[in-house]
């Protein structure tokens, strides 16, 4: 599954550098960039947008609330600020994580991936003992392959990787690429460095 998301920023500079350092993380789609909020509902529908990253200084004082609103009437919406300056702790409340200005691209990886499983709400299956071969898929899917180049990698068939793929995201309850790769890099599966070639 992958993150369907809305950057809303007015400076142009750093929506490009946020919008570059998310297309390069695999289960990422930037679907529209919007620099004020007013289309943000709008977007929303059309795209068929899950995650919504906004620099809260661009909510007016009687927006404050937009965040909340959003989620009620999008349940599947998560919303992340992007925060470029310094704003009260409790205006900050409403968001599902914060992405700051010096925030590396492995951390901003691992807010999506822990918003994802707050967000989602799915039920989770408790059994997360990962089988040998759930773990070689688990960790070619973190560096980026797909299913075909994993059935020639394993010679196993497409039919069988993807049987391993569904078994993964019923174990550990992740279902995008971006959140199986930390997950992978949490537990020591895989290095840093195979991810971003």
């Amino acid at each position: 599954m992958s993150n369907r998301i809305i950057i809303c920023e007015a400076s142009e500079i750093l929506t490009t550098g946020l919008y570059d350092i998310l297309q390069g993380i695999a289960g990422c789609d930037v679907v529209a960039r919007i620099d004020t909020p007013e289309p943000i509902e709008e977007k929303i529908i059309a795209c068929d947008a899950n995650l919504l990253i906004i620099n809260p200084n661009l909510l007016g004082h009687t927006d404050r609330n937009l965040p909340s609103q959003l989620v009620k009437e999008h349940p599947q919406l998560c919303v992340i600020a992007f925060v470029t300056t310094y704003i009260e702790p409790s205006l900050l409340k409403p968001y599902d994580a914060i992405i700051e200005l010096n925030d590396s691209k492995l951390k901003i990886l691992n807010k999506i991936s822990q918003i994802e499983r707050n967000c989602d709400k799915t039920e989770k299956n408790e059994d997360v003992e990962l089988s040998k071969r759930e773990i070689d898929v688990l960790v070619a899917v973190a560096k980026g392959m797909m299913n075909k180049e994993i059935a020639d990698q394993m010679n196993i068939s497409i039919h069988t990787v993807i049987s391993h793929r569904k078994n993964i995201t019923r174990k550990t309850g992740i279902k995008s690429v971006s959140g199986l790769t930390v997950y992978a890099l949490l537990n020591n599966l895989i290095d840093e460095n195979e991810v971003y070639k």
